[in-house]
C-alpha cells in the first residue's frame, strides 16, 4: 500500500510566490547595498547567492507551522 499525499494547487502556487518573493527581495537589498558601495552588479550576484538558502528557510518555517 502506497501512502499519497494530497496536492493542493494553492499550496504550490503559495510556497513558489514565497521562493520568488524572498529570493526577489534579497536580490533587490544585494543590489542596493552593491550600488551604495559602488558595485550593483556583485550586489545583485551576492543578494541571490544569499537569496536562495533564505528562500527555502523561509519556505519551510511557514510550513512547518502548518502541520
Amino acid at each position: 500500500m502506497v501512502a499519497t499525499t494530497p496536492t493542493n494547487p494553492q499550496s504550490m502556487a503559495t510556497a513558489s510566490g514565497l521562493l520568488l518573493g524572498t529570493l526577489l527581495a534579497a536580490m533587490g537589498v544585494g543590489a542596493l547595498v552593491g550600488w551604495a558601495l559602488g558595485g550593483a552588479a556583485i550586489g545583485l550576484l551576492v543578494g541571490a547567492v544569499i537569496g536562495i538558502p533564505l528562500a527555502v528557510l523561509v519556505v519551510y518555517r511557514v510550513y512547518s507551522r502548518q502541520s
